[in-house]
């Protein structure tokens, strides 16, 4: 969940929403509303070069509800139903999960409350994902529940956003989800996405798919060899990729790997090499950096608790 993408940009909303509204015929306004919507999905830096976390995360609300808006009137725009499967991913994992994690040792009741609601946001995702994906291959949702490996045969290149956010989402959903069984079961679901984005575009947006297989490659089921060497070679293809300038690799392989293998050396040495990366070398990236630091100080504050003696 380290990537984040920055569809919106808020300066374009006051004029576009006025003129989608102030047309009198349905297909002027069909085409204001569709214009606004290409708009909004243009990649930009507004949000991710952002050096305020909690700004952008009192922002996105608006920004998601806006989009779900456009979607009910335009609901096979792939870009808004790509920035939706993104923004609700994003937001969940930056402002809910991360909070459940840090408020769990004082009052487990607001964790698994924060648990619930992330869990929402991550199969809202997950579904506006899929719905992206049944926009160019008619079908696909219900080829996917019964014939998975078939079903995803059938994206290319041009689907691997929707396959990454998408498979994402449901991983995502998944992990904050040990008591409900049924969604553990879909796991199935999240390999066939993955592996065929993988399979289309391996290098996507300079490491995504890597940063994600980092850590599911130590919950892949019935997978040849040893999770940790898979886990260390994606590692390794994402920080050749962003030239170490990411900060989310090594918060993932320190989480993932070093804490699974008892490593506390490993552990602290990622973490700060984490937190050595700066945020304003890379602006495009400097608040998914600024985020994962945040992660990596809280596990450090926790490195008694998870290498116990």
């Amino acid at each position: 969940m380290e990537r984040l993408s920055g569809h919106w940009y808020i300066g374009r909303i006051a004029f576009a929403l006025a003129l989608a509204g102030s047309c009198g015929c349905a297909t002027a306004k069909r085409i204001a509303i569709n214009k606004l919507a290409d708009s909004l999905t243009e990649t930009g830096t507004t949000y991710t070069a952002d050096n305020d976390p909690e700004l952008v995360g009192a922002a996105l609300p608006f920004s998601l509800k806006l989009v779900e808006g456009l979607l009910t009137q335009t609901p096979r725009h792939r870009g808004l139903l790509t920035a939706a499967a993104s923004g609700f991913t994003e937001y969940a994992y930056a402002y809910v999960q991360q909070d459940a994690d840090a408020t769990e040792l004082d009052n487990v009741d607001r964790a698994a409350e924060l648990r619930a609601r992330a869990r929402r946001l991550y199969l809202r995702a997950r579904d506006y994902g899929l719905r992206g994906l049944e926009t160019r291959h008619r079908g696909f949702v219900p080829f996917l529940s019964g014939q998975l490996r078939a079903a995803v045969q059938e994206c290319r290149r041009a689907d691997v956003p929707l396959l990454y956010w998408t498979a994402a989402a449901w991983a995502a959903a998944i992990s904050v989800s040990k008591d409900h069984p049924e969604l553990i079961a879909d796991q199935p679901g999240v390999e066939a996405l993955i592996d065929r984005a993988f399979e289309l575009d391996p290098d996507f947006e300079s490491g995504a798919l890597h940063g994600f297989l980092i850590q599911y490659e130590m919950a892949r089921q019935g997978a040849s060899g040893d999770p940790t060497t898979r886990a260390r070679s994606h590692f390794d293809r994402e920080v050749a990729l962003t030239n170490g300038r990411l900060a989310a690799p090594f918060v993932s392989l320190a989480e993932a790997v070093s804490v699974a293998t008892g490593n506390r050396s490993e552990f602290e040495s990622l973490l700060h090499r984490a937190l050595a990366v700066d945020p304003d070398e890379r602006p495009e990236w400097r608040l998914q950096n600024l985020i994962a630091q945040k992660r990596a100080r809280w596990l450090l504050s926790r490195k008694d608790e998870l290498f116990v003696q």
